[in-house]
């Protein structure tokens, strides 16, 4: 199940809503999640993983104040991914390269420290995400992205449903230098209730701090 609560002073702004899970709380990003992000990439130094673009804790802040200014903007909606289990910050991600005109946006800048991956968080975030890009913000299409050398990151995204569609070459520089291919996945509308159904008989299936 699904809720939604509006952020305090949101209003209507499908992009300051509050999403919660039975494992995940996603909130709207702000400056009071500072102290705890910067322990979730602390949690295995997420910034030095060559394959995903992760802020050091003394950049934190400035992700943040990003975060805010472009979802004030109504170009992003980032969140804080808080375990319902603890309370506890244990990472990031957003709805991003939002197009209203032909209904399609990216999830990505999704991050896990270490002791949340592999624990259901990323899955039900997922799950939460794109039953609101679907069915709320009236999406067509929802790509996900991640780095060609990203094996596990591609595994994860395989499983929510999404179609491998190619790979953008040559297409984004790395914190290192590196000139990283792009594999792109997406779900269309047509794939979303089936690839729903069997997320949530993933989830459902499998106890927590097991799942990818």
């Amino acid at each position: 199940m699904v809720e939604r609560t509006r952020a305090a002073g949101a209003g209507t702004d499908p992009l300051a809503a509050e999403l919660t899970g039975e494992r995940v709380r996603l909130e709207p990003l702000d400056h009071r999640h500072h102290d705890g992000l910067c322990e979730a990439v602390s949690d295995g130094a997420l910034w030095e993983l060559a394959v995903t673009l992760v802020p050091r804790p003394e950049d934190v802040r400035g992700f943040i104040a990003d975060a805010v200014a472009a979802r004030e903007a109504g170009r992003e909606g980032a969140y804080a991914t808080v375990d319902l289990a603890t309370g506890r910050i244990a990472g990031s991600t957003r709805l991003m390269m939002i197009n209203t005109e032909h209904r399609r946006l990216e999830i990505g800048w999704t991050f896990l420290g270490r002791t949340w991956q592999r624990t259901g968080v990323n899955a039900e975030a997922k799950l939460l995400m794109l039953t609101h890009a679907f069915e709320e913000l009236g999406m067509n299409r929802v790509e996900l992205l991640t780095d060609e050398r990203n094996a596990a990151s591609r595994a994860a995204i395989a499983r929510l449903g999404a179609t491998e569609e190619g790979i953008m070459r040559q297409h984004m520089v790395m914190r290192d230098g590196h000139v990283r291919n792009t594999v792109i996945y997406a779900l269309t509308r047509p794939e979303w209730p089936a690839a729903k159904a069997a997320l949530r008989e993933r989830l459902a299936s499998r106890t927590p701090g097991r799942i990818g």
